[in-house]
């Protein structure tokens, strides 16, 4: 018997793959399972329970796959490492049994927009793609009930975690700065060496594109000195890479791309970073320059990430709620190019603040603090910086704090360096309302 933990997208998609495959099949949710996936277990005749774990069943399946939210601190999954049944994530379990040749995306930043802007390319050459992982439908689903040559997965540390078999055709890592560190005992390395768990079991056919810039990178691979084919992109001309940016122009160089800046739908340095991996990506699967470069300028960026909103006597509300980490936070204030008020707040993750510090002094005037604790918040902020403060715990409140602070030419850039969980369901939830209270105004 095969046990699915949480019933959301990947574990119902899980749920209907191991239904398809002939396993004996157990959905296990401690909440509420959401209407529409409730229906989709029932009118595929699977069992399961919410609100509650049967551990005695749970405990007598012969491989366990669990929602990638689950902490292994969670009792349930503490019992079954303690006896030691396999446990494996959706992404793992999805590729046993696909054919299709997969391109997968990893990074503390970024992974979204390379992931969607990938599949925007791929889908403008004509390729039978589609979306996976973090963004899209389950990858279990679709390899369950459609037929793909190409998938596209942004993954998360914690769907790494639970990957073991699974080789990624195309691999890349945009990044790593700390994130996540509450699930890895606050260990830097503990989040690094799940990063670089999406090179597990490449060879030298696969490849591997990544940051040549990011110094954490730079020094993993020093240690690790990975077999496969590598594609390094750069800010700047540097020998051996496969692309880089260098005045106001990018290069791809397998396709002798090279185009203005400028001309990228996606502004931004962050996002030159992520236009190179996608690029590079494309040319290893076929793609020629003028399809690319067409993507490039077509391509119209990802919700919740840099998104504007609307401007309101002549100051421009900015939606990056998906900035749920400070390096996030540091792309969005480096891109800014006017006078800022910036709201900050959600759930810590153990932030370190002062990455920020010098864009914040640079550029900010206001801080907003929208958060059940913003305790952190206040006494690093009051202590480094003459910004204005002001604390608020609500959304609206933030809002309209915003609108009293902001002068004409000003930017309010929502991008919040924490977690949505203290307020919202989850940082699209987060962006969602702050988008309604901007248009409030």
């Amino acid at each position: 018997m095969i046990v699915i933990l949480g019933a959301g997208e990947s574990g119902v998609g899980s749920a209907i793959l191991a239904k398809a495959k002939g396993f004996d099949v157990f959905v296990s949710d401690m909440s509420a399972i959401k209407p529409q996936y409730k229906q989709e277990l029932l009118s595929r005749n699977i069992d399961f329970e919410e609100k509650q774990h049967s551990m005695k069943k749970i405990l007598d399946a012969e491989l366990v796959i669990k929602s990638p939210g689950i902490p292994e601190k969670a009792p349930v999954v503490k019992a079954l490492r303690e006896q030691g049944t396999e446990i494996i994530s959706e992404i793992e379990f999805a590729g046993r049994y696909c054919k299709a040749k997969t391109i997968c995306i990893t990074g503390s930043n970024g992974k979204t927009t390379t992931t969607m802007l990938t599949y925007h390319i791929l889908s403008e050459a004509g390729y039978n793609v589609a979306l996976a992982g973090n963004v899209g439908k389950s990858f279990a689903w679709q390899v369950a009930e459609q037929d793909f040559d190409y998938y596209v997965i942004e993954l998360s540390s914690f769907q790494l975690d639970g990957m073991y078999r699974f080789r990624a055709d195309v691999a890349i890592l945009l990044n790593i700065t700390p994130d996540h560190l509450d699930r890895y005992e606050y260990k830097f390395q503990n989040y690094i060496d799940s990063k670089f768990r999406i090179l597990q079991n490449m060879g030298s056919e696969q490849h591997f594109i990544f940051w040549n810039d990011d110094p954490v990178i730079c020094a993993e691979m020093r240690k690790r000195n990975p077999g496969m084919a590598l594609h390094p992109f750069s800010d700047g001309n540097i020998e051996g890479c496969s692309a880089w940016v260098k005045d106001d122009k990018l290069t791809i160089e397998k396709i002798a791309l090279t185009m203005n800046t400028d001309s990228i739908t996606i502004k931004g340095r962050h996002n030159m970073y992520n236009s190179m991996a996608a690029g590079i990506a494309a040319a290893l699967v076929g793609i020629d320059k003028d399809t690319i470069r067409h993507a490039f300028e077509t391509f119209l960026g990802v919700e919740h990430r840099l998104e504007y909103v609307a401007t309101i006597r002549g100051v421009r509300y900015i939606n990056d709620s998906k900035a749920t980490n400070v390096n996030s936070c540091w792309y969005a204030l480096q891109s800014m190019k006017t006078p800022v008020v910036l709201i900050l707040g959600g759930t810590d993750k153990g932030n370190d603040y002062s990455e920020i510090l010098d864009l914040v002094r640079e550029k900010v005037h206001t801080l907003v603090f929208m958060g059940l604790d913003n305790k952190k918040l206040n006494d690093f902020f009051r202590a480094n910086t003459s910004c204005r403060i002001i604390d608020t715990d609500n959304l609206d409140d933030a809002v309209q704090a915003c609108y009293d602070s902001a002068h004409d030419g000003d930017t309010v850039l929502l991008s919040p360096c924490c977690a949505s969980f203290d307020l919202f369901k989850n940082y699209e939830n987060r962006g969602e309302l702050f988008k309604e209270a901007v248009r409030k105004l």
